[in-house]
């Protein structure tokens, strides 16, 4: 949505100072602690699926705005409001969320391997230009 926002608008966003963080898992790193849990969890186990606690939402911003040429800009929650899919979103995209997921890699020997959300982001095929 993040992406899809920045190419409609012309710029790539972040909410004040952009501090606020989001924990990250690669797909095949959390299908990896999917199969992990369902054979090997205690029954009523708690886990937490993350390999990063906390990527600030401005770098994920600057990411996506060095991958598509764009303007990285802080917004307001106000601007914000208006600027995001929806003012629910806006709200979602301000939270912090710093995560640990040491429990679960513990309880199940999982040791994420694959690329960081901002290493998938540059890398990987998100920003490329969606076919007509």
């Amino acid at each position: 949505m993040l992406i899809a926002t920045a190419r409609k608008t012309g710029v790539s966003a972040y909410v004040g100072d952009g501090a606020n963080r989001w924990p990250a898992v690669h797909r095949l790193d959390a299908a990896v602690l999917f199969r992990l849990a369902v054979e090997k969890a205690p029954a009523g186990s708690v886990l937490h699926g993350v390999a990063e606690s906390g990527v600030t939402l401005k770098s994920i911003a600057e990411t996506i705005g060095r991958g598509l040429d764009l303007p990285t800009v802080s917004l307001t929650p106000d601007e914000a409001a208006t600027h995001f899919v929806s003012p629910f979103m806006a709200t979602v995209y301000g939270f912090d969320g710093p995560v640990s997921s040491s429990h679960t890699r513990e309880l199940l020997a999982w040791s994420p391997t694959h690329p960081t959300l901002l290493e998938d982001l540059e890398h990987g095929d998100y920003l490329a230009t969606p076919a007509s």
